[in-house]
């Protein structure tokens, strides 16, 4: 919500909202700019809240992306360089770089200067890689070493640093899995109803129109057949830029964007017939990723709040919410009281919520498959892998061939689709 326009696809607070309490952070960062970052996003919302504390008002951090929400409670990022605080990085990020390499030769070059870092991460986890990479090199210490600094400081602990804010809250806010899936079905019909479509075309085209102006074609583009009959490089074609997007970097992470690829580019070039296919692909695809994603965000908060017992971590709230006509009696009563314990400095009646956390749990090990040749790092995730149904498929096939008297090979036909989300080795 932090970019211009785009208010549909990012699900933005509504004006009518906006004027019942004073917002920040919305619709300040113009989405053309691909570097905007947690640390940009970090630098200018600390003051902010400052600022809210000054005049004696409660700061409420809404989310949505908990790695920001992170980044406010906790001493938790690294400055690799000194920057003004609310400007987007300048071009040329050295991290973005370093993820144009093989992701063999990323982990390598960490293994040499950070080996309990590389020893951490999948080899095949790009980003993460490439930014302890960065840090190393901008900063001329490990990554690791920072982190233990971080962790060792008076109320820090394993989430890292102290509490910026000492007494704060979390009210999450859950519903039973299928209330939540109807409903955010139904969010993705009603954002195409209020006009998603024309709103990533409007961007599409701005963004071509600004690609053009810069005069930053690459060969490959110049030597494209423009789809409208147009000379190649004049911008007649409203697909080539948009087409080589890689939705890694900028406002192109967020989720609508790569699920409407296929529909957007195909204007103009197939029959109404296909474009029909093509849209209802795209719709049923945001669906699909928008409940995989909330799915996430309640896994985040299990994982990293609620099985972190520690002084460092505050205390979580539940409220259900899957019968919105219980709203007031289930989520608004409730939270009004625990919030004003909070400020009068008393005990909350409701309990935060707690889990059991597994003491032998060993979040860092390391297994390989050899029969789905993958590396899986941590217990839970070796867990999920030997239910997952790629793993089941190998099994099913090496039992088979046993069976037969055959012998285990190259199982070119597996599944390819993993839901414990390992990588192949390399």
């Amino acid at each position: 919500q932090v970019y211009k326009g785009l208010d549909i696809i990012t699900n933005k607070v509504s004006p009518q909202e906006q004027r019942l309490c004073r917002h920040h952070m919305i619709s300040f960062v113009d989405p053309l700019v691909s570097n905007y970052t947690v640390v940009d996003f970090r630098d200018k919302a600390v003051p902010l809240i400052s600022y809210i504390f000054a005049r004696d008002k409660i700061p409420i951090v809404v989310g949505g992306t908990n790695y920001y929400i992170e980044s406010l409670l906790w001493k938790v990022l690294i400055n690799t360089k000194e920057k003004p605080s609310s400007a987007p990085r300048p071009d040329g990020d050295r991290k973005v770089e370093l993820e144009q390499l093989d992701s063999a030769e990323l982990h390598r070059r960490l293994s040499q200067v950070d080996p309990e870092m590389a020893a951490k991460l999948h080899p095949h986890d790009k980003r993460k890689v490439a930014r302890s990479l960065q840090v190393f090199e901008e900063t001329g210490i490990p990554h690791s070493e920072i982190l233990h600094q971080q962790q060792e400081e008076e109320g820090g602990g394993p989430l890292g640093g102290p509490l910026k804010y000492p007494h704060s809250c979390i009210l999450w806010l859950h519903a039973d899995q299928a209330a939540l899936d109807a409903r955010l079905e139904k969010r993705v019909d009603d954002m195409v109803a209020a006009g998603l479509l024309e709103e990533l075309r409007d961007f599409h085209r701005r963004y071509n129109q600004e690609k053009v102006a810069e005069n930053r074609w690459v060969s490959s583009q110049i030597l494209s057949a423009p789809a409208s009959g147009g000379s190649p490089g004049d911008g007649c074609d409203p697909c080539l830029w948009f087409s080589r997007q890689d939705y890694q970097h900028g406002i192109f992470q967020s989720i609508g964007f790569k699920e409407f690829h296929e529909y957007l580019i195909s204007e103009g070039n197939c029959s109404p017939e296909t474009r029909a296919l093509l849209l209802e692909k795209g719709i049923q695809a945001l669906k699909q990723v928008t409940k995989r994603y909330a799915r996430r965000q309640n896994k985040w908060v299990r994982n990293r709040f609620l099985k972190r017992p520690g002084p460092n971590v505050p205390p979580v709230y539940g409220l259900e919410v899957s019968d919105l006509q219980r709203w007031e009696e289930d989520v608004l009563k409730p939270a009004l009281e625990i919030v004003e314990s909070f400020i009068q400095g008393r005990e909350p009646p409701a309990e935060p919520l707690r889990l059991e956390q597994d003491e032998k749990e060993n979040k860092r090990s390391h297994r390989v498959c050899e029969l789905c040749d993958r590396l899986i790092i941590g217990d839970r995730e070796w867990a999920a892998h030997t239910r997952s149904k790629s793993h089941l498929h190998h099994l099913k096939k090496r039992r088979k061939l046993e069976a037969s008297g055959g012998t285990v090979g190259d199982s070119g036909d597996a599944e390819t689709s993993d839901e414990d989300g390992s990588l192949p080795l390399p």
